[in-house]
């Protein structure tokens, strides 16, 4: 129904409530021929009569009664509001998407579990997806933030460096240059790759690697996941230029070790990064400011 006002609930209901045109009058601060056009009107919009008199006060009729409701929720739904925009002022509550990319997912939670827990008014939601899917994410204003690597170069956003982000060449123990040192990367020409999908920050890297060092590899398995990924290495599939912090499990109990080529492991640096575009609610704020202060306490060490 269009044209009710807010004004018109408001008076219906201190007419329920009080049982009088009058006494709503002096609830409400106004006069009752005021409060009296506020239910006449409403009546009109409705087509249907609100209130009916019973012996000395008012009452609601059927429709009147779901008008009522219809107030009491649009007060609940303001009050709400209200209680909500005051504590986004004050940057103690909200809600924040925020988006990783997969080989975030290693660290990033336990920063967001973090923050979660000293800022138990913030609703923090989490998606994961390759680079190019978090950069979509960030154009549509899907997510508020996202940890990743390198910020896209059109400048749209606002990107603190947290901390750095090593690759390296990982193959199971047993491969034939497992044990060599610092040898020519050139050496892993026709070696066959297990790979990220394209669009994967991971795999742009890889490439770059690669065609710097003079290499011609054989792209075999093409995979999503980094975990998979690691499987088909273990399993003898292939070698992988993956992210250090996704690895260091493995490494360290020796079901996976690294290749010593020259020029590895290949530096980069993790971002947490939100758009220039978007004024950032106070929540936003905060997580991003909490990331960069407590960077040091999440980030493995390269292994």
């Amino acid at each position: 129904m269009r044209g009710v006002t807010l004004k018109q609930l408001r008076a219906l209901r201190a007419v329920s409530d009080t049982g009088s045109v009058t006494a709503a009058a002096r609830e409400l601060f106004v006069t009752a021929p005021a409060i009296s056009m506020q239910i006449r009107q409403f009546e009109q919009n409705a087509g249907l009569p609100l209130l009916e008199r019973a012996a000395d006060k008012f009452v609601l009729t059927a429709v009147g009664r779901e008008a009522l409701r219809a107030a009491q929720a649009v007060d609940a739904a303001i009050d709400e509001f209200e209680t909500t925009l005051q504590t986004l002022r004050g940057g103690v509550a909200g809600r924040v998407s925020v988006g990783l990319v997969s080989t975030a997912k290693y660290f990033a939670p336990r920063m967001v579990g973090a923050f979660a827990r000293t800022h138990p008014g913030v609703k923090v939601s989490i998606t994961v997806g390759n680079r190019e899917q978090m950069l979509q994410a960030l154009r549509d204003f899907s997510i508020d933030i996202a940890i990743m690597g390198r910020p896209p170069e059109d400048q749209s956003c606002a990107a603190d460096p947290i901390g750095d982000h090593p690759h390296l060449i990982v193959a199971e123990p047993g491969h034939r240059l497992a044990r060599r040192r610092r040898f020519d990367p050139a050496l892993l020409t026709g070696e066959t790759f297990v790979v990220r999908e394209p669009g994967s920050g991971t795999r742009n890297l890889m490439e770059r690697f690669l065609e710097q060092a003079g290499v011609t590899p054989h792209f075999g398995l093409e995979i999503d996941s980094n975990e998979t990924i690691k499987q088909a290495v273990m399993a003898g599939l292939g070698v992988a230029f993956i992210s250090a912090h996704t690895v260091a499990a493995e490494l360290a109990d020796g079901r996976l070790v690294k290749l010593d080529a020259r020029g590895l492991p290949v530096i980069r640096t993790w971002y947490v990064m939100r758009r220039l575009d978007r004024r950032p609610l106070p929540a936003v704020r905060a997580m991003q400011e909490f990331i960069v202060a407590n960077r040091a306490d999440f980030l493995p060490t390269e292994p």
